[in-house]
This record gives structure tokens, sequence and C-alpha cells, in this order.
């Protein structure tokens, strides 16, 4: 081998060797963390301004009017169902439907005082635990209405004057009307556009929807054995 021959062979190995060296120090930047002085791309600065400002909007919208609406009408709607189920052992109820009584009013006493404290620590308005119609504002305008499953009138006055088997078939067929009202009311909430999100409310409406359709599929029961069978439930 030439002494020129040689010296292309080391020029050779040499550039060879100087290529895997500028790979490597490549390879080693990609690896590094960027420095703290480096900026984020400019998608970054965007998701990051939208998020921080979809938090400060939770912080301070955590409930909506449809949220306020709710557990204020259902603190009447509750109350009406409490005067029912109270006047079962003065009208003669059947022990089941006594039974079903104490719980309505057990259940129901206590979720009125969540609801009232969820508005009072909100300084909202707190209705009394009385039934009656609620008000709601339409166009400007207020306006009064029955909530969905309220008795009428006419139909607490049936339902007072009953005694009873008579009393057990009306209670019974007047309280599956109520509590499919609650139902009702339910997801008329959660059909509203940002209603519902309120950790409280949305606990508590999930409650009442499982509840009362728990109930409603047991007094249908004892209707039915009232009815067909000829028997007291």
């Amino acid at each position: 081998m030439t002494s020129v021959q040689t010296r292309r062979i080391i020029v050779a190995l040499l550039a060879a060797f100087g290529m895997a060296a500028c790979s490597g120090a490549s390879r080693g930047v990609v690896r590094t963390q960027p420095s703290p002085s480096a900026q984020p791309a400019s998608g970054a600065r965007i998701d990051t301004t939208y998020i921080a400002k979809a938090r400060a909007d939770s912080a301070r919208h955590p409930y909506t009017e449809a949220d306020i609406n709710f557990m204020s009408g259902m603190i009447g709607h509750h109350a009406q169902a409490i005067v029912m189920a109270r006047w079962a052992p003065t009208h003669g109820a059947s022990s089941s439907v006594r039974t079903l009584s104490e719980r309505i009013i057990n259940a129901q006493q206590d979720e009125i005082a969540i609801m009232q404290r969820w508005l009072g620590d909100r300084r909202q308005p707190v209705p009394d635990a009385v039934p009656k119609r609620m008000k709601m504002m339409m166009n400007g305008v207020e306006h009064e209405m029955l909530m969905p499953g309220m008795l009428t009138e006419a139909q607490m006055k049936q339902l007072d004057e009953a005694r009873g088997k008579e009393f057990d078939r009306l209670f019974l067929t007047f309280m599956i009307q109520h509590h499919r009202g609650a139902v009702t009311m339910v997801k008329e909430l959660f059909g509203s556009y940002g209603a519902g999100q309120d950790e409280t409310v949305f606990k508590f409406a999930s409650d009442v929807n499982v509840d009362q359709s728990t109930e409603i599929a047991r007094m249908e029961r004892m209707l039915a054995m009232l009815l067909i069978e000829g028997r007291t439930p």
C-alpha cells in the first residue's frame, strides 16, 4: 500500500468519525429537557388560557337559575307529600301504608333541610316548608303554577275526606302521581343547559330520581293488590 493510499484511508476514517460525532451530538440535543427560558408553542399558550378561563367561570358560576328553581320548588313539592303522609295514622290507613308514610316523612324532611341549607348558603331566598304554587318569571311577568305531580286543592280535599281502604287507594294513587312529578322535575333539571353541575344539586337530584322511582314501583304493587285481589296492601 502506497503512502498516498494510506493518507486517503486515514482521511476517510476521520471524516466518518466526524459525521458520527455530529449525529450523536444532534441526538443528545433532542434528548435534553428544554431550558427554563424556552417559550411554549402558541397552541400551548392558547390551551392554557382557555383552561384558566374555564376554571374561573366554574368558580363564579357553579350553579344556574334552573338549579335554584329546582331546589326552591322541590321544597314545596316535598312539603305536600309530608302533609299527605301525616294523614295516614288519623285516616284509618293500613299498616303498610302507614309504614310507607313514615319513610316518606323521614326522608323528605331531611331533604328539605338539605335544600334550605343549600339555598341559604348561596344567599338565595329560602322558602318555608309548606305546599304552595311555584312562582316563575316568564317574559318579565310573574306566574304561579303547580309543580309537576302536585295535587290540586280538590284532590287534597278528596284524600282528606277518605277513610280506611278508600284512603289507602287514594293515597297510593295520588302519591304515585306526586312521585312521578318529582321524577319529571329531575329530568327537566338535567335537561336545562348547564344545570345539575353543582355537586350537592347533582347528588340530591339523582337520589330523588332513584328513590322515588323505586317507591313508585312499590306503590304500584301495593295498589294492584288492593284493587285486583281486594286485600289491603
